[in-house]
């Protein structure tokens, strides 16, 4: 059985299953699930919104990968003629 299918077995397990079942399942695994969040600052957090809220109105300008990748190019071009 792949690992996708184990995902939505158990997601589909969890949605019905007793809460001393889910209780248990969680109480082994909590250590991890602790460990595998992340501690935002309350400054990165504000950044990250003011972003995505300008995303969100269409304010901020978004690349594809291959825009980004030649500018990159561009810019390494450059910095090779001027000898950096």
């Amino acid at each position: 059985m792949n690992t996708n299918t184990i995902r939505q077995k158990l997601h589909s397990f969890l949605e019905v299953a007793e809460d001393k079942k889910i209780k248990a399942i969680y109480s082994m695994i909590e250590a991890e699930i602790e460990d595998s969040s992340e501690d935002y600052s309350a400054e990165l957090k504000a950044e990250l919104d003011k972003r995505n809220d300008s995303y969100k109105a269409n304010q901020s300008k978004v690349i594809t990968p291959q825009d980004s990748k030649k500018r990159i190019q561009d810019i390494l071009s450059k910095a090779n003629v001027n000898g950096l």
